[in-house]
């Protein structure tokens, strides 16, 4: 069982940056990360994702914008966020797939909320 534990959530202006942080329990050397977000009464949508290797992958909606990074040595990754709009508020998950087993595991979320 591998527990996440997200971090650096907050209430920041439009144009405004922050950083979230996503602890894992284990290692996370072979596993595929990445960030969700959930805006109140909507689905939850894929953010970024990072492999092993640092390949990442965006949503166009964030991409120029926010940055996916993973320090596997502090079994941590990182999303760093740029230029905020206010539609960029909702609660972000961290999700970790585990490899090679394949099973998912979700933090429990940090709130980011972005004025206008």
């Amino acid at each position: 069982q591998v527990q996440l534990v997200e971090s650096g959530g907050g209430l920041v202006q439009a144009g405004g940056s922050l950083r979230l942080s996503c602890a894992a329990s284990g290692s996370i050397l072979l596993d595929v990360m990445g960030w969700y977000r959930q805006a109140p009464g909507k689905q939850r949508e894929l953010v970024a994702t990072i492999t092993a290797g640092g390949s990442s992958n965006y949503a166009d909606s964030v991409k120029g914008r926010f940055t996916i990074s993973r320090d596997n040595a502090k079994k941590t990754i990182y999303l760093q966020m740029n230029s905020l709009k206010a539609e960029d508020t909702a609660v972000y998950y961290c999700t970790l797939r585990q490899i090679p087993t394949m099973a998912v595991y979700w933090g429990q979320g940090t709130q980011v909320t972005v004025s206008s």
